[in-house]
């Protein structure tokens, strides 16, 4: 048996005591004891408890200003061809359809060589519409076949007509006197009339005679649209 002094083997104990308190200490900060890198695995943590702070929260994104609301939502409506602009006072919600609508031709005002008639367009519905800009035409025979080209468009500023139910709007419908102008002739049964922005036409009996087809001076005019039912 080999002798070991009782200073040998303090020294011993010493030196394998430290080994260990190494080797803890490795383990606690989290390394490898053989150098390898820590794995980090995906998941899920647990909140947190005791005296530890969770982390702050993340800023919430601004709220949108009314402002910013309102120029994203705010409806627009273009008025008819011919009416030169855009309205963003009537949203195609409230616009006057043409089964909202009842049409008639007005009586005759003459002058200066001229037939003039007022095209009316009343609200028959139980809600409050709008109208913008030129209503169409066109005259038929009695078989509804049109008669002459459509009516030309008088230079005007379209402005949007609010209608409560019973009231009007009208357009003049004017074309020089067949008589005096020489131009050809034909006699039509009605007028198919389209309120602005839409695509079926109200009709409306016509018993003035005989318009304008062809030929000299032989067009006929069509306003843009006026609150009422005559000048």
């Amino acid at each position: 048996m080999v002798y070991t002094s009782r200073s040998a083997r303090h020294g011993a104990l010493l030196v394998g005591t430290v080994a260990v308190l190494g080797l803890l200490t490795a383990c606690g900060n989290g390394q490898d004891v053989h150098g390898n890198p820590p794995i980090t695995a995906s998941g899920t943590a647990a909140p947190a408890t005791g005296d530890s702070k969770s982390p702050a929260s993340p800023p919430s994104a601004p709220a949108a200003t009314p402002s910013d609301s309102a120029s994203a939502s705010a409806p627009r409506t273009t008025g008819s061809a011919g009416g030169g602009g855009t309205t963003a006072t009537a949203a195609a919600s409230t616009r006057c359809h043409t089964s909202e609508l009842r049409a008639a031709v007005g009586r005759n005002d003459p002058g200066a060589g001229q037939e003039n008639f007022p095209v009316v367009l009343t609200n028959r519905s139980g809600r409050t519409c709008t109208l913008h800009g030129y209503p169409g035409a066109a005259f038929v025979n009695a078989s509804g076949t049109q008669i002459g080209p459509d009516p030309r468009r008088e230079p005007g500023s379209p402005t949007t007509i609010t209608l409560r139910p019973g009231q009007s709007a009208w357009a003049g419908l004017t074309f020089s006197n067949p008589g005096i102008s020489g131009a050809r002739t034909a006699t039509p049964a009605a007028l198919l009339i389209t309120p602005p922005d839409e695509r079926d036409a109200l009709k409306a009996a016509w018993t003035d005679g005989a318009v304008p087809v062809s030929g000299s001076s032989s067009s006929v005019f069509l306003s843009v649209l006026s609150p009422g039912t005559a000048p």
